[in-house]
């Protein structure tokens, strides 16, 4: 009969090496010989080290097999020479299926734990919530109240989930643990009970109330800081108070999703506000001094002679200040000059009068009008 190798040596870890490190190692073993991935003659061979590891892990992560291991060899946890120890897939079988677990995991992720009684604990559902603000509010941010779902115990069974007078019974598929193992060749994969879905117990007639669910859905009244300088499609968090768990599990968080408002007046570009300011003919062509608007009042610019459409005037910090900025943007002002509408006989002749006085002038009244015009010439000759 072939004699055993050393159960440390097959694993490739020191005889004081860690249960993490033991663990590790059968892992990384068992990821690497697993006959599912080594097919054909070599699987042979790789399907031997797989059992091989298997054996040693189930003995060194149990604290008694190692200990009787470490003293007496494989004597110490056979049991047809000590009576002790047990052999592979029976008491060792909870440190297999934890490692192994731990593999599944790796690949799979998975947001869930285990609650008592083996139960699986889910993290409850996020939240979301659109918020209008204005421009102004997100300026200089706001405190708001908002009215959001939430769940509250149910008053008719007192979260039991069953009819008064009636009790919830212990799922007999899983016993109470609300997973079940399915064996396929060498894996144990635990998966949530079919039955109970997860809950370790069965409610044989349901509460009419809450429909079996222990909890009944309400409003409650959160109170928000909207913090100053933020921006539409910003995102508050507020912990804690979106879906509740199952089976203990944590809950939720509820976002806040910032909608910014449009402003009458005002456009917002990240710190920066924009805005058009209308000026008359008469202002644009011999200047003067106009009052613009601002989140925090009236500022004055002085608009030169002869500004055109389209000239920006900067107003330094007079924009917003950002969340996550040290100091506020600026206030472009973008001149618009208006043409007077619904003009007077007497009106349109001062006009007339005035467009042949300019026209005398030559290009210095109309520098831009010359150029864009010798341009067309140019265009038309070409």
């Amino acid at each position: 009969m072939a004699t055993k190798r050393d159960y440390y040596e097959t694993l490739g870890v020191p005889k004081n090496a860690s249960d993490e490190e033991i663990k590790k190692a059968y892992r990384k073993l068992a990821m690497k010989h697993h006959p599912d991935r080594n097919q054909g003659e070599e699987g042979k061979g790789s399907e031997a080290k797989f059992k091989e590891a298997k054996e040693a892990y189930e003995m060194l992560s149990n604290a008694e097999k190692r200990a009787a291991y470490d003293q007496f060899g494989h004597a110490g946890v056979d049991p047809n020479m000590r009576g002790g120890g047990g052999g592979p897939g029976q008491e060792g079988f909870g440190g297999f299926a934890e490692a192994f677990g731990d593999i599944f995991g790796d690949v799979f992720g998975g947001g869930r734990g285990r609650g008592q009684g083996g139960r699986q604990v889910y993290r409850g559902s996020d939240l979301s919530y659109a918020m209008e603000v204005s421009l102004e509010e997100a300026a200089g941010g706001k405190e708001a109240q908002i009215r959001i779902p939430s769940w509250d115990e149910c008053e008719t069974c007192h979260g039991s989930g069953a009819k008064p007078g009636t009790q919830a019974k212990t799922c007999t598929t899983c016993h109470g643990q609300g997973v079940v193992q399915m064996r396929q060749g060498f894996f144990s994969v635990q998966q949530t009970c079919p039955h109970c879905k997860g809950t370790g117990k069965i409610i044989p007639e349901p509460c009419t109330t809450c429909h079996g669910q222990g909890k009944v859905k309400k409003q409650k009244t959160l109170e928000v800081k909207i913090p100053a300088g933020i921006d539409d499609g910003m995102r508050i968090r507020s912990a804690g108070n979106g879906e509740p768990g199952t089976n203990g599990g944590p809950p939720g968080d509820l976002y806040i999703e910032i909608r910014l408002k449009k402003h009458d007046i005002f456009e917002r570009d990240g710190d920066d506000l924009h805005c058009a300011v209308p000026i008359s003919l008469t202002t644009a062509a011999l200047g003067g001094e106009i009052d613009v608007p601002t989140l925090a009042g009236k500022a004055a610019i002085d608009i030169p002679e002869g500004t055109q459409t389209g000239k920006q005037f900067r107003l330094r910090g007079k924009g917003i200040k950002g969340v996550r900025s040290s100091y506020p943007g600026d206030l472009y002002c973008h001149i618009t000059v208006e043409t007077p509408v619904k003009l007077t006989e007497h009106q349109r002749k001062l006009l007339r009068d005035l467009d042949e006085s300019l026209k005398k002038g030559g290009a210095k009244h109309s520098p831009n009008e010359e150029s864009w015009t010798d341009k067309l010439r140019s265009f038309f000759s070409a």
